[in-house]
């Protein structure tokens, strides 16, 4: 194969075709790529789906990330939030739009990222579909279906007073590494590539999801736009505050310290607003035992003046805007 081939030199067909040759089959798919819809099965008669438009120079930056890492976030970014409904992930339709100029090698980067992300993350979910067009900017738009296994899903609007709230995953790691990147400055990047590769690749914890869900939790949301905004988001759906304990977070902020220092940033920042770790925020009943994955970070107490409260002071709601940025 001519290495230097691109999407316009051998056309729509001949692309999907190389892309679709090396992406990992779905087990919840009943008649997969090639036609002009997949279809999906649904045991107990109800799926959920969520979407998500990653946009170059907005979201992404093709000097910062490799074909393959983002392959590998389109899949994690919209996975968690299927997992954040309690839901197993099972189908992915994917759209690219990309310039003609684009090397089909790097269509075949991206693959292999949307495949090695399934496989790792969510296994038996795949690519079941999705479109190739041309245009001036790369574009990658997801959509995600998930199975909830006679289940009810899991809302952002179900926390109550007295409820715990705890977290899966990680905060903050991944708005270090974009900072660094931002930084310009190669050492800083070098010396701690563990933070900047989980923001190129993010580790989201798909399975805790299900086990909130079985352990009976009242809320739950991924944590996309930084702790304080979706924390707010649950508060304000459930119409209630959510009281977090800054020791509990003292762990996140520690991990973080030295990479701080190095490039003259605040780690508690990274913690509370930082996005891109698409770790799970979620909410249990007093007493309940929360699943292995998840951390307490605080407790859910009667609507105040402010939805999210760090101690006895209120939270402001900062974090990534999707459109403010």
């Amino acid at each position: 194969m001519n290495t230097a081939e691109t999407i316009a030199s051998i056309g729509e067909n001949e692309s999907l075709k190389r892309t679709i040759s090396r992406l990992n089959a779905s087990s919840s798919a009943l008649v997969g790529p090639g036609d002009d819809s997949a279809v999906i099965s649904a045991p107990d008669g109800r799926f959920v789906v969520t979407t998500d438009t990653l946009v170059e120079d907005h979201d992404f930056r093709l000097d910062w990330s490799s074909a393959y890492d983002l392959g590998w976030k389109a899949v994690a970014s919209n996975i968690a939030d299927v997992a954040a409904m309690g839901a197993v992930p099972t189908a992915l339709v994917v759209a690219v739009t990309a310039p003609g100029h684009t090397q089909v090698s790097w269509l075949e980067a991206f693959a292999d990222g949307l495949r090695a992300a399934c496989e790792r993350l969510a296994p038996g979910c795949g690519v079941v579909g999705g479109d190739l067009a041309a245009s001036d900017q790369m574009v990658i738009s997801v959509a995600a279906h998930g199975s909830l296994e006679g289940r009810e899903p899991v809302l952002r609007s179900g926390a109550q007073v007295g409820d715990q709230i705890a977290v899966a995953g990680t905060l903050g790691r991944a708005a270090a590494g974009l900072t660094l990147l931002q930084s310009g400055n190669s050492d800083a990047v070098s010396a701690y590539d563990e933070l900047v590769n989980l923001q190129r690749r993010p580790n989201p914890p798909i399975a805790a999801g299900v086990a909130a869900a079985v352990a009976d939790a009242t809320s739950m949301l991924d944590v996309s736009d930084g702790l304080a905004r979706d924390a707010a988001r649950i508060a304000t759906a459930s119409a209630v505050t959510l009281q977090l304990d800054p020791m509990q977070l003292q762990g996140f902020e520690a991990v973080l310290e030295e990479a701080a220092m190095a490039i003259g940033h605040d780690a508690k920042i990274w913690v509370l607003s930082g996005g891109e770790d698409h770790s799970l925020l979620a909410t249990f009943p007093a007493g309940a035992a929360i699943p292995r994955a998840f951390k307490p970070i605080g407790v859910v107490v009667p609507q105040g003046p402010s939805p999210v409260m760090l101690g006895a002071q209120p939270l402001p709601e900062s974090g990534w805007d999707s459109v403010r940025g």
